[in-house]
């Protein structure tokens, strides 16, 4: 089958990520119009929080999820030449395995170990996708059939990388909320042994699980396995900052999960605590509002709209003037899809509130639900 045009690929993908799909619906739909264009053997694209650029969740092509432990711990745990974390960084936010390692693929220990004995994988291209200055995602593809990824090829996974982060970052407020309250009240906490088997529960922690993604048998959701992964690359000294993310669950909650290392008396028990609780609105709000799109001047008219402040406190807060805080709510209504300040307040705060108040919870003061009545 002869490979699509480039440029009638990138016109799909525009029109794609304007779409408002959710995160797994256009990724399957954009890595299959990608493929065409840019041929592969199988991909991944993975969704991250743009503060900590930690993994929340994957979209495969030809790729099953029976390894996703071991994708978890050469992507975090292992010491490698690169990473995600390093991609973003990289001139263009794209590079290759064998770029990496001047056509040495032993070099590489996820190649060595993993991608070459398991799926006989040759090369891999990884590219960011960022909007805004922002990176919400990126996207491995893969090859086995001797073809390395040609420098015409990073280019152009480059520049279609700015599509991909429009259409994920939409894609973060475009799912929609499930029926009834979905995951378990309060703080779900779990403990994770060095062999990746959870050793302790408490309550909540199957609801929580299952709410995220996890499976029957006990399996982990990839986002979880990303975060237990990193606080042990924290316990070994490469990274600074304990791992935490903030998660959309199936049934539309956002919670917020991070991972600590437990040691113990030898100093090192290689056992990780996950603790998985409910987001507050300081936490999801900012996200939200990136993900609509909206500029920092339009975030911070948000926050001020959310607080009730009327359009002569906004315009005397920010230094601006009353028409100018017009246009700006303008723009936000259309960014948003909504036509009143009312309908913009219900609209971000949508996600995190509507399904908790279907259990006639109230409101505490410090902005968050009591216990259910």
């Amino acid at each position: 089958m002869p490979a699509a045009a480039p440029a009638r690929v990138r016109e799909r993908l525009t029109a794609l990520a304007a779409a408002g799909l959710d995160a797994p619906t256009f990724g399957l739909t954009a890595l299959d119009l990608l493929r065409s264009s840019l041929p592969f053997s199988a991909a991944c694209l993975a969704t991250v929080d743009p503060a900590t650029e930690l993994v929340t969740g994957v979209v495969k092509a030809d790729l099953t999820d029976e390894h996703d432990d071991l994708w978890a711990r050469h992507e975090y745990e292992v010491v490698d030449l690169y990473n995600s974390f390093d991609v973003f960084r990289r001139p263009g936010g794209v590079t290759t395995a064998l770029a990496e390692t001047d056509g040495d693929l032993s070099r590489l220990r996820r190649f060595d170990e993993f991608f070459s004995p398991v799926y006989g994988f040759g090369d891999e291209l990884r590219f960011t996708a960022a909007a805004d200055g922002a990176h919400w995602g990126f996207v491995a593809l893969f090859r086995d059939d001797g073809r390395g990824f040609s420098p015409a090829e990073q280019e152009y996974a480059a520049d279609v990388g700015r599509l991909f982060g429009r259409g994920m970052r939409a894609g973060l407020v475009a799912g929609a909320v499930a029926d009834g309250p979905g995951g378990a009240d309060g703080p779900a906490v779990l403990v994770v042994g060095r062999d990746g088997a959870v050793t302790h529960g408490g309550a909540g922690v199957a609801e929580r699980l299952a709410d995220l993604g996890g499976d029957t048998d006990g399996a982990l959701p990839f986002p979880l396995l990303g975060l237990i992964r990193a606080a042990r690359r924290y316990a070994a000294g490469h990274l600074v900052q304990l791992p935490r993310t903030r998660l959309r669950t199936r049934s539309g909650h956002w919670v917020v999960a991070h991972a600590s290392p437990l040691a113990g008396p030898d100093g090192a028990s290689g056992q990780v605590v996950v603790t998985i609780e409910e987001a507050r609105p300081p936490e999801i709000v900012p996200l939200v509002t990136a993900a609509f799109g909206l500029t920092p001047r339009e975030r911070d008219v948000v926050g001020l709209v959310l607080r009730g402040a009327d359009t002569a406190e906004i315009a005397r807060v920010l230094h601006l003037s009353a028409w100018t805080v017009q246009d700006h709510l303008k723009s936000v209504f259309a960014k948003v899809g909504v036509r009143s300040r009312r309908e913009l307040t219900a609209r971000v705060y949508f996600d995190q509130y509507a399904p908790r108040l279907q259990v006639g919870a109230g409101l505490t003061p410090s902005g968050w639900f009591a216990g259910t009545a």
